[in-house]
């Protein structure tokens, strides 16, 4: 049996879960609350010494980085049904799925000098907030975090984010086209590793940064939204208030973000 280390709303738990529900996957689940810190109990930093989630055990094989996990799930669960047969069509799934990490890193800094920001700021001390950052194995994310802390929006790690998702969301519409699946003609892992970070957009009142230029985007995230592995993957862990109060907390953000996306639009 699978073994799946993860949290509720962490983007990549989401996009792994998808995976597990997409190719109808069981596995046994151990929920991490990572505003406790359960991510730095040395049992897990063992399995994943990042301190990050998801962590997948299949057997005695410990796999790390949740585009890769989706990928091996479909390989060696799903007989490689989600990735295209034509190879041309395979390395641009494979584009996708690297370009993840930077996607990822662009929905972090938004997601912490925004919602995440103001939540940190009402439950803990300006210590408590210290003492989390430096518990981080990474120096160059504990400094991330400190400056998008101190400067919110203002940080120049959210112009760098706004260009990676200006390319992204072009990127995608172009390989969308007249279709549906950023994938190709078929859905596939290129969609399951993308519409996580999406649709946390989404949930903080961010539409804005496709809507008008990107119209694609959207309809490509509505027929994702439409896939029972979201309900089963990410809409049935984030409780209706929850979410109620993420969108309400971005979406005070929004005009001062779409100034910045402005910039970049320009």
């Amino acid at each position: 049996m699978l073994k799946l280390y993860h949290a509720n709303t962490s983007v990549c738990s989401q996009k792994v879960r998808i995976a597990l529900a997409e190719i109808g996957l069981g596995y046994d689940s151990v929920l991490l609350n990572l505003q406790q810190g359960d991510q730095f109990a040395p049992a897990y930093t063992a399995l994943n010494p990042n301190a990050v989630v998801p962590t997948l055990i299949d057997d005695d094989l410990v796999l790390l980085e949740s585009s890769l996990i989706a990928e091996y799930l479909d390989k060696t669960y799903n007989d490689s049904r989600l990735m295209p047969d034509d190879p041309r069509q395979e390395a641009r799934v494979r584009l996708w799925l690297l370009r993840c990490l930077a996607v990822h890193a662009a929905i972090n800094t938004l997601s912490f000098s925004t919602f995440m920001r103001d939540k940190a700021f009402e439950t803990k001390s300006p210590e408590e907030i210290e003492a989390g950052i430096a518990r981080m194995p990474d120096p160059i994310m504990r400094n991330k975090r400190r400056d998008l802390f101190a400067h919110g929006l203002g940080s120049d790690h959210v112009e760098q984010a706004l260009r990676h998702l200006h390319r992204a969301f072009a990127d995608m519409s172009a390989d969308i086209g007249a279709g549906t699946w950023v994938s190709g003609p078929a859905f596939g892992l290129a969609d399951i590793g993308l519409v996580a970070y999406v649709d946390r957009l989404d949930r903080l009142g961010f539409a804005g940064l496709w809507e008008d230029d990107f119209p694609a985007v959207g309809t490509w995230l509505a027929a994702m939204q439409a896939r029972p592995s979201y309900a089963t993957a990410i809409e049935a862990f984030i409780p209706e208030q929850q979410a109620h109060s993420q969108r309400a907390g971005g979406g005070k953000h929004w005009p001062a973000l779409q100034d910045r996306w402005n910039e970049i639009r320009a």
